[in-house]
């Protein structure tokens, strides 16, 4: 290819190559393994767990139960959930700091602090651009919702509960409803009335899941304070 000189020899060359697969296929297919795997250790956990534990079932399967052994084994788990909320962190935030910035630089337009960017030279990278209220702001953010988060004695309820509220009309209803409508699916059809049947369990789960988190959060609520009362007695 790289002798080719003429643009018809180019494009007989290119002909002869396989064509990448459509996106909205290789989504597809990713996105189907992607929630069939995490379905599948899902209710591993909640299914098997509850039938063994009941509701002493812990929150963390790994260290529930007061010993940490093997230790390679949760070194791992802690490895993997870190790089897990790396990039779950990015996705979620992203926006929020987007519209902040964009905000922030609509408002003050002449102050420098918000719209000067910086350019310093790092070694073996070059030149980085660096605004100084993009990083205290987004420091601060990440540093206070740190805080906030190792505060909170029922973070497994918490996530719950957010889990149960985000389940229902980010990954069934509305992609059930776009799929209706990008397929033109007719009203009390035999696909219409099952694609309704799926959405409506799916939203009673969420809503059961929902009662028992903020079940949770009562109850460990109650604890806490019991415990932050016998402490200050």
């Amino acid at each position: 290819m790289s002798i080719s000189d003429k643009k018809g020899d180019w494009n007989s060359i290119k002909d002869t190559l396989k064509s990448a697969p459509p996106e909205n296929k290789v989504m597809k297919k990713a996105s189907f393994v992607g929630v069939s795997v995490t379905t599948l250790f899902y209710m591993l956990c909640g299914c098997l767990g509850y039938a063994a534990f009941g509701n002493d079932a812990p929150g963390n399967f790994l260290t529930g139960f007061g010993f940490y052994e093997p230790f390679w084994l949760i070194d791992f788990a802690n490895l993997c959930i870190v790089i897990h909320l790396i990039g779950a962190w990015q996705v979620y935030t992203q926006p929020l700091f987007a519209f902040i910035e964009e905000w922030a630089a609509s408002k003050w337009q002449t102050s420098d602090f918000i719209n000067k960017e910086h350019v310093i030279n790092l070694p073996y990278y070059g030149a980085y651009s660096i605004n100084m209220f993009r990083l205290l702001w987004r420091t601060a953010y990440v540093v206070l919702t740190t805080a906030i988060a190792m505060a909170v004695p029922f973070f497994n309820d918490i996530m719950g509960l957010l889990g149960a509220l985000a389940f229902w009309p980010l990954t069934v209803y509305f992609p059930i409803e776009m799929f209706i409508a990008r397929n033109k699916v007719k009203p009390f059809t035999f696909r219409w009335t099952w694609l309704q049947v799926l959405s409506m369990v799916c939203l009673l789960i969420s809503v059961a899941a929902a009662v028992g988190s903020v079940q949770g959060i009562v109850s460990a609520l109650h604890t806490s304070l019991s415990h932050f009362n016998l402490t200050v007695k």
